[in-house]
């Protein structure tokens, strides 16, 4: 119901709306009416009320809805059911719950708020109220499993045009890091539930620091990670960002599972990727290596030169990739 008098209000922006109307148009009384516009107040529409003439919308939220995130949209499937969240524990752990309970392809949890964000390899995510954009996408391609890693560098790509799209200029730390100024601005995980041969579901999650002030970083991690605020000095409209990512991921997704074709989004993480030249550590549990990182090769592995001169290619998802000296340096 407050979802749609949020639409009669949108539809009607430039006028006033009458609570009789609405309350007519809807089948509720007056005082329901007046409930749900309070509510929409609660969650920062500002909305003017006039005797006589009713409801005006006069300024929408920077929130991650269905009602501020679907205009901004062309896709066909990916964010058209949006779950969304004040606060969660994770988007991907909510979106693993709903793809086990046949949520349809293209579903994405939306949350203002992560009290127990996830990075790739267990770590701890940052996830500050209204601050950044933390969504998970719910997929179902059909695909050999062994090539579901490609699709953490589409949403790489997607995330990095959606940027250049306001004109910040991020690269790719691969597989799946954005960095802005030498520093992590976010960061995706990627999770597959599947057989042998089959893939069942996959997860996709997106966290961006977006208006996350220095003082909001932890003291140990604020030489490593950075937002769009901290390093512009202006907020980024989160709802924009996050639409435009959906679309941009939408388009490079479909020509995977069409027709393999990743062709395209090698070339975005090529073109910018941190690593390519530079001397790095590849790092897992059992052993660190040194290298250089001579390139990305077509199906999206990492071609390292190791100490030694042996020539070798690094699968996502099986070590991190760090600079000699630091994050990426």
């Amino acid at each position: 119901m407050k979802d749609t008098i949020l639409r009669l209000l949108k539809e009607n922006k430039d006028d006033f709306i009458s609570g009789q109307v609405i309350s007519e148009k809807l089948g509720v009384t007056r005082t329901a009416v007046w409930k749900y516009i309070n509510m929409l107040k609660c969650e920062g529409y500002e909305i003017e009320s006039v005797s006589k003439r009713g409801y005006k919308l006069k300024v929408s939220p920077d929130i991650l809805n269905q009602e501020e995130i679907s205009p901004r949209l062309n896709t066909k499937f990916i964010g058209r059911n949006i779950k969304y969240f004040e606060s969660i524990d994770s988007t991907n752990t909510k979106a693993k719950e709903l793809a086990l309970k046949n949520a349809c392809e293209g579903t994405v949890v939306m949350s203002e708020e992560q009290t127990m964000g996830r990075g790739r390899l267990g770590r701890t995510w940052i996830s500050p109220k209204y601050k950044g954009i933390f969504m998970s996408i719910i997929l179902r391609p059909e695909v050999d499993p062994l090539d579901v890693p490609k699709i953490t560098q589409i949403g790489a790509a997607a995330v990095l045009l959606a940027f250049k799209a306001l004109k910040i200029d991020v690269n790719i730390k691969w597989p799946n890091d954005i960095i802005l100024n030498n520093k992590k601005l976010c960061g995706i995980l990627t999770e597959m539930s599947g057989e042998l041969n089959k893939v069942n579901y996959v997860v996709i999650g997106i966290g961006i620091n977006a208006n996350i002030s220095l003082e909001e970083f932890p003291e140990d991690i604020r030489d490593k990670a950075t937002s769009v605020l901290r390093e512009t000095n202006k907020n980024v409209v989160r709802k924009d960002l996050a639409s435009s990512i959906l679309n941009n991921f939408e388009e490079m997704y479909q020509n995977f599972v069409n027709s393999g074709d990743i062709s395209r989004v090698i070339d975005i993480c090529r073109k910018n990727s941190i690593l390519i030249g530079k001397d790095v550590r590849i790092i897992n549990p059992r052993y660190e290596r040194l290298g250089k990182v001579l390139n990305l090769d077509d199906s999206g592995e990492l071609i390292v030169q190791m100490e030694g001169g042996n020539i070798e290619k690094v699968v996502s998802g099986e070590v991190s990739v760090r600079g000699l000296n630091g994050y990426v340096s």
